[in-house]
């Protein structure tokens, strides 16, 4: 049985030596492999990042790194279509959006006056467009002989809805984290992601509830509640025994 798990955080490159991420750690996904490790039959494709925690060390665990969201769009387009996964947990944080493009101060108002005349003197999408690509280059290092860097991010695509794309009969728990609000709004906007990604279960977790070594997360069907835990390793546990419990199903 061929499991597939994401963990870690993707890192967007601004230019060679800076980039956006986030704090995922891949503790969580680190603790659902070893969950997983119990059972024998079981062989494990891990994507994550060389900066998070590791999967334990086994023959049974292949690791496959990457940095950003387009590194990981392509890693598990490989794996998705070489393997057939009994199931695949994106723990994965992936970047909402990467670095499109980067100006000085100056050159950012420069940028925009030149196209002015040409727009009508209206910034409109089409301006901003036109504005965008003069940006300076990534290569090396952006200058800091600047006090105000404007940066322009764009939306990374949804990653989560390849997964039931390329595997539709694949068992896939996907995860949805937010910043302290109150229980019924986690679980909508959880129900609503899984409805989006095709996921048959999503863990809804609330930041503030992530402390040390306490990690409450309630694993979640568009049906009902599945169960809480209160640790990454009762998570773990709660996921693994309920994938397992679906899939002798």
């Amino acid at each position: 049985m061929r499991i597939l798990i994401t963990a870690g955080g993707t890192s967007e490159k601004i230019d060679d030596v800076r980039a956006i991420t986030n704090h995922s750690t891949g503790s969580l996904g680190q603790a659902i492999a070893k969950e997983w490790l119990q059972y024998p039959e079981v062989a494990i494709d891990y994507v994550t990042t060389k900066t998070a925690k590791q999967p334990p060390t086994d023959p049974c665990v292949t690791c496959h790194f990457i940095e950003g969201t387009t590194d990981l769009l392509t890693q598990l387009t490989d794996l998705l279509t070489t393997h057939s996964y009994a199931a695949v947990i994106h723990s994965m944080a992936v970047s909402d959006f990467t670095p499109a493009a980067h100006f000085s101060e100056a050159a950012f108002y420069e940028a925009i006056n030149d196209a002015l005349p040409a727009y009508d003197n209206q910034v409109t999408p089409a301006l901003m467009a036109h504005v965008l690509s003069q940006s300076e280059s990534t290569a090396g290092k952006v200058s800091s002989n600047t006090d105000h860097l404007f940066l322009v991010l764009k939306k990374t695509p949804k990653v989560i809805q390849t997964i039931k794309a390329l595997q539709p009969t694949t068992l896939l728990v996907g995860f949805k984290l937010l910043v302290d609000v109150a229980e019924a709004e986690l679980f909508a906007v959880a129900r609503k992601s899984l409805l989006a990604s095709q996921a048959d279960y999503v863990l809804a977790n609330d930041l503030t509830q992530i402390s040390g070594n306490q990690h409450v997360g309630h694993l979640l069907t568009q049906e009902g509640q599945i169960g809480t835990g209160r640790t990454k390793a009762e998570i773990a546990t709660l996921i693994v025994d309920t994938l397992r419990n679906d899939l002798r199903a």
